[in-house]
């Protein structure tokens, strides 16, 4: 019986991979705008309740991924026809939190989901430094940002294998933990299960997270599907 190992293999990208860093931006895009996979539709809730479309979803994904793709956190799945089934892609620049609109036009709507980003991650930082007694820095942190999985089998198995490629590496480069949003349950499970990453919780024993009912643009989640955007956490 073959393995996840013999059916797919795993790289991290690099700057030069520039076709690769096309296709991966196109699984995550695929995977976040929605696909049907083995006859379930898997689509990301925040993504699906915004007026965002594939093309232009696409064109934000390979621009975080050229970005950063020198740091070296962006692994890839490829099967037998090096077509790239599956994306984890991160960084270790210090979390940002970004007050200004930057989208504009067709993509104004990721501006709805950059401000929920910045909600989570601001009150994550200040609770974080709290707890250290200092500013984070570049480096100290690897931010999981993006994840997507095309391939018809072994899906769970894939995101293992990613996520050790770049878990083994952040710990033997001095990372000390691991950071993420989870914006639905499914991948709340997921990340548990998988990735060993539970809810952060702050000094006072909350977790932090952004309520999709208290936001205008997104309280028409229904909660059985998703009831926020959840600071996720795995110490190294």
């Amino acid at each position: 019986m073959n393995t996840t190992l013999n059916l797919y293999t795993y790289e991290i990208l690099t700057k030069e991979q520039t076709a690769f860093i096309q296709k991966a931006a196109e699984c995550l895009a695929r995977t976040f705008i929605g696909v049907e996979v083995s006859g379930k539709w898997i689509q990301e809730p925040i993504v699906g309740q915004l007026n965002l479309n594939y093309e232009d979803f696409c064109t934000f994904t390979q621009d975080y991924l050229q970005s950063v793709v020198e740091q070296g956190y962006c692994a890839i799945a490829l099967d037998a026809d090096k077509r790239v089934v599956g994306v984890l892609a991160g960084d270790i620049n210090k979390p940002e939190v970004i007050e200004e609109d930057l989208f504009e036009g067709s993509l104004t709507d990721m501006n709805v989901v950059m401000r929920v980003l910045s909600d989570v991650t601001g009150r994550f930082m200040a609770d974080y430094e709290k707890r250290k007694g200092k500013e984070i820095q570049d480096g100290q942190l690897l931010h999981l940002f993006m994840l997507g999985v095309l391939a018809e089998h072994n899906r769970q198995e894939i995101v293992q294998q990613l996520a050790e490629k770049l878990f083994t590496k952040a710990a033997m480069q001095g990372v000390e933990a691991v950071i993420g949003e989870a914006t639905n349950p499914k991948s709340m499970r997921l990340l548990e299960k998988f990735f060993g990453m539970t809810k952060y919780m702050d000094v006072e024993g909350n977790s932090i997270c952004h309520l999709y009912q208290h936001n205008e643009r997104l309280q028409g989640i229904p909660p059985e599907i998703a009831d926020g955007t959840y600071i996720i956490i795995r110490e190294l």
